[in-house]
């Protein structure tokens, strides 16, 4: 285990509580609601600082009882209780795991909450039902974590599945998370739509940008939107099929489409897709900034947006591996249920590694 008071350790605990005394300062002053963005800044940045304390805490203690089982285990020559010191050191390791990575997180919009979107591609039906797999294992992985999933647009496939699907996962650092996982997805397997059951490969790619405060300003102008309406072809009963409920927006300068038929509301799908919208061009606008920066700095930097990050093998031999980081599994099964941790994890240690050598 590696928690440590001093600070060069995992946590810097001096450093977190004199931090966490200066926010509850600011908290308990009169007019902090004069200026409302800044109190919520400063209450959003002291419940982050009250949890890592608090984990810190619980770890310490953690180790502390773990020693002193040790000891009395020593003392007996007591095998359950090392096996129970075992069990509780392994617990606080897996939390500690967590705790790391989260440090990793601190990215501009990394606690925010992420726009996911989904598209088929090379692959005829097999990419629309590949598509639909990928959202329901993106679905689950965010269930799991205790993070809601809201879906604001839904086209279907022809035969099979969906062509693309746009989602919206809440939640603490969704967007941190959930940014592993953009680029292009491969999957080989024999076809169910093929009646000679040959080998296929399909390609689904996920696109995430994260979601945008209300204090960020982004400016679109109204002359360069173009509405469209349209009537619903996803779920959602009979009134949604007899309305043109359903969004698009176009924003002519960059060619960006978002649509959106989750409500009945046409007023709602639109304030839904100008949400997305925002998103899209904000980050679109972030990226250009560092292209340009990496230019001028000479650097060359790997285009990874749309290249093939992860294979799903299901035939001949089960297996997913992730082009990036190497790492793989044979339980395809698991990772479809939502079984993604070992692939994110691995994914934001090496992008921080990275990071810090070119630092």
């Amino acid at each position: 285990m590696r928690v440590s008071t001093n600070s060069g350790g995992v946590f810097d605990s001096a450093k977190l509580r004199a931090r966490l005394e200066e926010l509850e300062r600011r908290a308990s002053v009169p007019d902090l609601w004069d200026d409302r963005e800044r109190a919520e800044q400063v209450l959003r940045e002291k419940a982050a600082l009250e949890r890592e304390v608090g984990l810190y805490d619980e770890l310490a203690t953690a180790l502390e009882d773990a020693e002193v089982l040790l000891e009395l285990a020593a003392e007996e020559d007591d095998e359950q209780t090392r096996a129970e010191v075992a069990l509780r050191l392994a617990a606080a390791e897996s939390e500690l795991d967590a705790a790391e990575l989260e440090q990793l997180l601190g990215g501009e919009n990394d606690g925010a909450n992420a726009i996911v979107s989904i598209n088929s591609g090379a692959g005829g039906t097999d990419a629309c039902d590949w598509a639909e797999m990928l959202m329901r294992m993106y679905t689950r992985w965010a269930q799991d974590h205790d993070y809601r999933v809201e879906v604001l647009d839904l086209q279907s496939g022809e035969e099979a599945g969906i062509r693309s699907a746009t989602l919206t996962v809440s939640g603490p650092r969704a967007f941190g998370y959930m940014k592993a996982e953009e680029g292009v997805h491969r999957l080989v397997r024999i076809s169910p739509f093929d009646s000679q059951a040959r080998r296929h490969t399909a390609f689904s790619s996920l696109t995430i940008v994260p979601e945008i405060d209300d204090a960020i300003e982004v400016e679109i102008d109204e002359g360069d939107l173009r509405v469209d309406t349209y009537r619903s072809g996803g779920a959602g009963g009979q009134h949604v099929n007899k309305t043109d409920s359903a969004v698009r927006l176009t924003h002519l300068p960059t060619g960006t489409v978002v649509q959106c038929q989750n409500e009945r509301s046409q007023h709602k799908n639109r304030s839904s897709a100008m949400k997305v919208l925002r998103a899209r061009l904000y980050e679109r606008a972030r990226r250009e900034r560092e292209e340009k920066l990496a230019a001028q700095r000479g650097e060359q930097r790997q285009i990874d947006f749309g290249s093939q990050i992860r294979s799903y093998t299901l035939h001949p031999q089960q297996r997913v591996k992730d082009h990036r980081t190497g790492v793989e599994t044979g339980d395809v099964e698991g990772v479809l249920q939502g079984d993604l941790d070992r692939f994110i994890r691995a994914t934001l240690l090496q992008r921080a590694s990275g990071e810090g050598e070119s630092a």
